[in-house]
């Protein structure tokens, strides 16, 4: 079926329920941002190949919702259906729950897949007043050729490596639950279920996890996965069952308090539990994610050591595409950055899908090239190479934007500001208790005095060989729900500003920053960034006289050490790049 079709087939289905819309949100029974084939229902219904977005079929129209990363991508993945697009931030702003809220205000039944239907979105809905219906996915009766769940085999990382064994974890999980008087923890979030159990997996592209449910008891703990699953690795501290008897497990509990979050449990699981006898449920997020957030030493220094692998790789990289002997596209450069980690033992696959956009595509803030889309790299331009990598040590994601040709002021004017928020965002001390909300400002600071912003966040969090987007933690204008998440020592977030000029160009400067001790007073602690990223800076693009004494040493200071890190390690031809790129400003 093409798109126009599918949404047919899908009213047709709404007409036999007897309802007025359907909402697909594209995340899974997990509330993962990628999802595996199964789950792919937003892209399947619209054609729309982003990572986040709301879709809402009614009778009479066909809409889906998105944020200023993917305007310019959706509107023309779109173009030629009945779908229309609307922002979800930015100056034209609306969002699907008011839409529904007018379109339904005199009723309506509106359907949603209770798998993908997390317990807060649909209080969220209520309180609308919105007569929403979690019910069975009605995609199933229309996706004829829906791929199956995936088993791939998991794999046992190193307690050394990670610097605690699960049985460490799930204690300090049981321990932190006793205080609060909770029996039970039910985990569904994947990135969580990897880290607590020590675990890695391969069911979404790109992120190393596995679709499963934990549930942690005060004797034992059951793993809902298949156990095909386990092919080298043997189950320790915990049992494996199947995947979809976890709702019978659940309704089967007694008399017993369990932990779980809202955010992260979806209604299908929470139907179960509603079936149990005499359940007190404690919300609240997952221990595990605030755990995990604040790395230990060993996985700190895993990460480190990934940083400087990816170096190598990236420079080596870059000296063969500043060399000027070889031709790319958009495509072919993203392969040849690819092609040169992959020289790397220790690298297991990219981190997310490499953004490459030239000229006018890099104002497409999570552009993906593709064949149809795919333009030549020559002439004059600037190209947002945003990328990273998995390795068995830890997880990087690296933005550097490249000069092809000559640059215009604009371009190096534009450059400049951004890596003056970069540098301003890394090289703040802040006293303990800050939160990354209260950061933000610093990153967009020099854009807002030329009258010039971005929308996106300025940073997220990065699990360690997990997910390249882990929070709790992140760094954004958006007020947070519930407490702010306070930044501490050992957390990992991206320093991403950028600027985007649709038809013309986009910048975007991204380094890895680890949240650190400054110094103490006798004002209390203070904290600042290490970065971890080691890759040089676009120095032709620079523009030395918009950068005070203090930047131009900061940025010497930087490329000094990148140098030093990674001179011994890369290839001949690199080294002279290398020696070339990090000369003092």
């Amino acid at each position: 079926m093409q798109i126009d079709e599918r949404v047919e087939a899908l009213r047709n289905e709404l007409k036999k329920e007897g309802l007025a819309a359907w909402i697909i949100n594209g995340t899974d029974p997990h509330q993962s941002e990628y999802v595996s084939p199964r789950w792919q229902s937003r892209r399947w219904i619209s054609g729309f190949t982003g990572s986040a977005g709301t879709v809402i079929i009614t009778m009479d129209k066909a809409l889906i919702w998105v944020d200023s990363r993917y305007f310019v991508q959706c509107a023309a993945q779109i173009k030629g259906t009945r779908f229309e697009m609307r922002k979800s931030n930015g100056p034209e702003a609306s969002s699907p729950v008011d839409f529904l809220e007018k379109a339904f205000a005199d009723g309506g039944k509106i359907g949603i897949s209770a798998e993908t239907l997390m317990i807060s979105e649909l209080e969220d809905y209520r309180k609308k007043g919105l007569d929403i219906r979690a019910m069975d996915d009605l995609l199933d009766r229309i996706w004829t050729d829906r791929p199956a769940m995936t088993d791939y085999p998991v794999e046992k990382m190193d307690d050394d490596l990670c610097g605690k064994t699960a049985l460490q974890k799930i204690n300090e999980i049981r321990n932190l639950g006793h205080q609060n008087g909770e029996d039970y923890h039910l985990v569904s979030s994947l990135d969580d279920i990897a880290w607590i159990l020590n675990l890695r997996g391969q069911d979404i592209e790109d992120t190393p996890v596995f679709l499963a449910h934990l549930l942690i008891g005060p004797e034992d703990v059951k793993l809902f996965t298949p156990a095909s699953r386990f092919v080298d690795v043997k189950p320790d501290c915990y049992s494996v069952l199947p995947y979809d008897s976890v709702a019978d497990e659940l309704s089967k509990l007694r008399d017993i308090t369990i932990r779980l979050n809202p955010d992260r449990i979806n209604m299908k699981l929470k139907n179960a539990l509603d079936r149990a006898h005499n359940i007190r449920i404690s919300k609240g997020r997952e221990y595990s994610t605030t755990l995990k957030a604040v790395k230990n030493e060993a996985e700190l220094e895993g990460m480190r050591i990934a940083h400087i692998l990816d170096g190598v790789a990236l420079v080596n990289f870059l000296a063969a595409v500043k060399s000027g002997r070889y031709a790319f596209s958009e495509v072919s450069i993203a392969e040849a950055l690819s092609d040169e980690r992959e020289l790397e033992e220790d690298y297991l696959g990219p981190s997310f899908n490499t953004i490459a956009g030239f000229g006018p595509h890099g104002a497409i803030v999570h552009y993906s090239a593709t064949e149809e889309t795919d333009i030549p790299v020559s002439g004059n331009g600037l190209l947002v190479l945003d990328s990273g990598g998995q390795y068995s040590c830890g997880t990087t994601d690296v933005t550097r934007t490249l000069l092809f040709g000559k640059a215009t002021r604009e371009q190096k004017e534009d450059y400049t500001l951004v890596l003056k928020g970069h540098l301003a965002l890394s090289s703040q001390v802040f006293p303990k208790g800050t939160s990354g909300h209260q950061l933000d400002a610093l990153a967009h600071q020099f854009l807002w005095q030329r009258g010039m912003d971005y929308f996106h966040g300025t940073g997220h969090g990065v699990g360690f060989r997990l997910s390249v987007h882990e929070g709790p933690q992140r760094i954004s204008a958006k007020q947070e729900k519930g407490e702010p998440v306070v930044l501490e020592p050992g957390m990992v977030l991206s320093d991403e500003p950028g600027i985007y000029k649709e038809g013309k160009h986009g910048i975007r400067i991204e380094n890895l920053v680890a949240v650190t001790d400054a110094c103490e007073t006798e004002f209390g602690k203070f904290y600042t960034f290490e970065v971890l990223t080691c890759c040089p800076y676009e120095r032709d693009l620079i523009v030395k006289s918009m950068l005070t004494k203090d930047e131009r040493r900061m940025v010497d200071e930087y490329h000094q050490w990148v140098r030093e890190m990674l001179i011994d390690m890369v290839n001949d031809e690199a080294k002279e790049y290398l020696i070339e790129a990090t000369k003092p400003l």
